[in-house]
């Protein structure tokens, strides 16, 4: 019985296995074809990352050219691997982050070349038996002190790349040049072949499809606005069921939801804004474009957002007030909604556009208008001794949407000061009277 058991055993461990060989096929083209549709799909959302691994191709075949010539690598040795390395850490998505990697990688090297050779000759001036022990001294104190600057803010956000290269560049050529006498000319080469990866990538990333930080902050900033716009214009209908010719008006629940890309959004525009800022004039955006102002912008935005994401709350709740009470307040809740909403979406285009018009501070102004007249409302509701528990739900998206209101009118005023400070093209308002 048990030799019997152990043969069974064995076929059927056989048999799973050649089942899985067969299947191996089937499994790896699934996994092919599973891996060749997302890339499409990562393809198709946005071009440019295709577009970007050319370039990055294209400038690592450029910086090769230091290997595959003789003259060119007898002039740099073995040093032109650190182009080739450069071209690899430095070449970014945009310009400014391209840049603001070039130059930081640059500098610090320059820097931390300059003093590992200083440190070098004045290691040699303490004999022999005290040049180690003094270049140990440097290195230890350099690398603490540079370490603990990366704890700083400003040096964390724009400037730790940098300070990581200083670390690393000036430790190897103060290290290194203990072994090697010709330290002088290691330094120059290594800074030669980084200055020219630099440059390689640069050069590749302005001028071949460009992809401008500052662009997309623009147009983040504006696509933001616009998902609250959209919330806001279909909350009044979905809160308060409203019906046209007896049907129900159906709101996208994607376009109710899409509001909560924003309260995440703080991170992306901070780095977009200080890559923007590196970058040189392009386009519609001068070399002194105001991109503080856009980083205010997104900034209310967001508190917007967070209020919209209470709002959000509201949707589905079931109330029991009067319908005279709800069809009061649902004129004034509705209007201020829906004004919020066209306010965000012309300001949104202003943006977009770099325009000005007024269209925008009409619907802030109606929005206004109709919180006055909500509080007009409620003072009235008070006299007549409503009670408060049955309205609680009402008031609280009533008092959500005056919050709002406020925020739009702030909103408005920052984006009406962003295009003083870039010059926006004014336009005449042709729509009317609202």
């Amino acid at each position: 019985m048990e030799i019997g058991s152990v043969n069974h055993e064995t076929a059927g461990l056989f048999v799973s296995g050649w089942c899985r060989i067969k299947a191996l096929p089937e499994k790896l083209k699934a996994n092919v074809i599973e891996v060749i549709k997302k890339a499409k799909k990562l393809g198709q959302d946005d071009p440019r990352r295709v577009i970007h691994s050319l370039k990055v191709g294209l400038a690592l075949t450029l910086v090769s050219l230091f290997y595959y010539f003789r003259p060119l690598y007898d002039g740099f040795g073995m040093s032109a691997i650190w182009a080739l390395l450069t071209v690899v850490v430095v070449f970014e998505f945009t310009v400014g982050a391209t840049l603001s990697k070039g130059l930081n990688r640059g500098f610090a090297t320059l820097l931390a070349g300059a003093l590992g050779v200083g440190a070098h000759y004045l290691a040699c001036l303490s004999g022999e038996k005290g040049e180690p022990i003094l270049l140990g001294l440097f290195v230890f104190l350099i690398a603490a002190a540079s370490t603990f600057t990366r704890f700083f803010p400003q040096m964390k956000a724009r400037y730790d790349y940098g300070v990581l290269i200083f670390i690393f560049t000036f430790g190897m050529v103060a290290v290194s040049g203990y072994r090697d006498d010709e330290i002088l000319k290691l330094a120059h080469q290594r800074l030669s072949t980084i200055l020219i990866g630099c440059t390689i990538c640069v050069v590749v990333s302005i001028f071949i499809c460009p992809v401008w930080a500052g662009e997309d902050l623009h147009n983040l900033v504006a696509v933001n606005m616009e998902k609250l716009a959209s919330f806001l214009e279909g909350f009044g209908a979905e809160y308060f069921k409203i019906e046209e010719d007896g049907e129900r008006v159906l709101i996208m629940i994607d376009d109710l939801q899409a509001y909560k890309s924003v309260l995440n959004s703080k991170a992306g525009e901070e780095s977009l804004a200080n890559f923007a800022r590196r970058e040189p004039g392009h386009g519609r955006f001068g070399f002194r474009h105001p991109w503080k102002e856009y980083l205010k912008i997104g900034a209310l935005t967001r508190q917007c957002a967070s209020q919209v994401e209470a709002l959000n709350g509201y949707i589905n709740s079931e109330t029991q007030i009067s319908q005279e009470f709800q069809r009061n307040i649902q004129i004034f809740c509705t209007k201020m909604s829906s004004e919020s909403g066209n306010a965000l979406k012309e300001l949104a285009s202003e943006i977009k556009t770099m325009t000005y018009s007024s269209l925008a501070d009409c619907h802030v102004e109606n929005a206004k208008t109709a919180v006055n007249d909500l509080k007009t409302f409620f003072k009235a509701a008070m006299l007549e001794n409503i009670d408060l528990l049955e309205i609680m739900s009402a008031t609280t998206v009533a008092s959500l949407l005056i919050k709002i209101v406020t925020h739009t009118d702030e909103i408005s005023e920052s984006v009406h000061e962003l295009a003083r400070l870039a010059h926006f093209e004014s336009v005449e308002l042709l729509h009317g009277e609202l």
